[in-house]
């Protein structure tokens, strides 16, 4: 699932006043998006919060959804990076952690939880979430589980997609729905779907 850092991005001019300015839009749509909500969020409102004007904003981004994707992808490689070391049962287990927190007390989580939300009523949008989020996101989750599988650390009984998404789907669903991830949560699936190597 949940981005990859090395998504290419758009050229810019790359002066420090565009970086400023290009930070500044992220962080407001960010902030008004768990103010407000998907629906309440527009380019005029982000504008405003930025300090910005209406027309940079659309000469970078033609939608409020691509702000939304960059702020998530930048957020998300700082925030949750999918372990790249020799992974383990517990690096696995530490990265779903992480997860958890980010979906349910990050700012960040939410901007994924409502881009997920909004895929499902509007093809182009999850059109271009998979695209530039879960498609890359789930490459590196997958290869993180074949390392496991490979250096022996686990032995999961279901394929690669399926484990992940017996992994990752029951705690994105306790998110959405506004519920806690028990810690307890992570334990039982890490022990039940991977069957880490005894120590």
């Amino acid at each position: 699932m949940p981005a990859a850092s090395s998504q290419p991005r758009r050229p810019r001019s790359g002066n420090r006043r565009d970086e400023a300015a290009r930070l500044a839009v992220l962080h407001a749509a960010d902030d008004l998006l768990v103010e407000h909500g998907f629906g309440a969020l527009t380019v005029e409102a982000i504008a405003r919060r930025a300090g910005v004007a209406k027309q940079t904003i659309y000469r970078w981004w033609p939608s409020k959804v691509e702000i939304l994707l960059d702020t998530l992808i930048e957020d998300s490689g700082k925030r949750l990076p999918v372990p790249t070391e020799r992974p383990t049962a517990e690096s696995i287990r530490g990265y779903l952690r992480a997860l958890a927190r980010f979906l349910t007390r990050d700012p960040a989580g939410k901007v994924l939880l409502a881009l997920i939300a909004e895929a499902q009523h509007h093809p182009d949008t999850a059109e271009r979430f998979h695209q530039r989020y879960l498609g890359p996101r789930r490459a590196q989750e997958r290869d993180m589980l074949a390392r496991a599988i490979d250096a022996g650390e686990v032995s999961p009984g279901l394929g690669p997609d399926a484990t992940l998404d017996a992994l990752v789907g029951p705690i994105v669903y306790g998110a959405l729905t506004g519920a806690s991830v028990p810690r307890g949560l992570v334990d039982t699936l890490v022990d039940a779907l991977l069957r880490p190597r005894p120590d």
